[in-house]
């Protein structure tokens, strides 16, 4: 049995999965060696992979280097796809982690891996298996925060379900701009990817994505734990 470790800034997502199968997803709110070390022992955890954008206790990892065969996502660690980042040291864990994921969902196809959280990422892997870089724009909800925040009269407004394309009011002028803003900016981007490589796949996970699939024109496939699947993927590259 294999764990995929996400430390995220709010909260860590933990995949357990037989070969494959990803059979639970717990949330925690925190790392804590003691959740994890029930988590190994219920399921009998052999391999471990973690991958984290923010801070936490060095003790976990000397925890999980203990008790398993455990990977560390670094930007050296070897992986199923090449990375021709230009500054691999800059590149997010969970973007390229979302990558490895959804080439294994659809090998050897040009694939666009949308990220929808705070902030938008779209991604491209080539069909030879080169990740090649992409763009980061932000999210919904920063977009409705940061007007809210840089004037001194726009309120904080919510996600919301849109009619048409034209505000009839402040708030709804907001949405349009910030929901359907965000929906042309990723469609253009696709357009761009279909014009220079032809056919594409289209992949998409994160908080928002539920959203996106509705409204984007594209056929789109969504998926939830696309991380948590490209880590294990990762682990079992480097184990087996």
């Amino acid at each position: 049995m294999n764990l995929s470790i996400d430390i995220g800034n709010s909260r860590t997502k933990l995949g357990i999965f037989d070969g494959e199968t990803l059979i639970e997803r717990p949330v925690l709110k925190k790392p804590k060696i003691s959740e994890i070390a029930q988590i190994i022992d219920t399921h009998k955890i052999e391999r471990a992979i973690c991958s984290s954008v923010a801070v936490y206790p060095s003790e976990l990892d000397d925890f999980l280097r203990e008790k398993l065969f455990y990977i560390q996502l670094e930007t050296h660690t070897p992986l199923p796809i090449k990375n021709n980042y230009k500054t691999p040291e800059t590149l997010g864990k969970d973007r390229i982690a979302a990558a490895v994921g959804a080439w294994h969902i659809f090998p050897n196809q040009n694939l666009v891996v949308i990220d929808a959280g705070t902030c938008i990422t779209i991604d491209f892997v080539h069909s030879s298996g080169l990740y090649m870089g992409g763009t980061i724009t932000p999210g919904i909800s920063l977009r409705y925060k940061a007007m809210h925040h840089f004037t001194s009269r726009l309120p904080l407004v919510k996600r919301q379900r849109l009619d048409g394309f034209i505000g009839y009011s402040t708030e709804t002028c907001m949405s349009m701009g910030a929901q359907m803003g965000a929906t042309l900016e990723i469609e253009g981007f696709i357009s761009l990817y279909e014009k220079d490589f032809g056919e594409i796949s289209v992949i998409i996970t994160g908080g928002d994505a539920d959203y996106f699939v509705n409204e984007l024109k594209n056929e789109i496939f969504a998926h939830p734990n696309l991380v948590l699947t490209g880590l294990n993927e990762i682990l079992k590259y480097n184990s087996d």
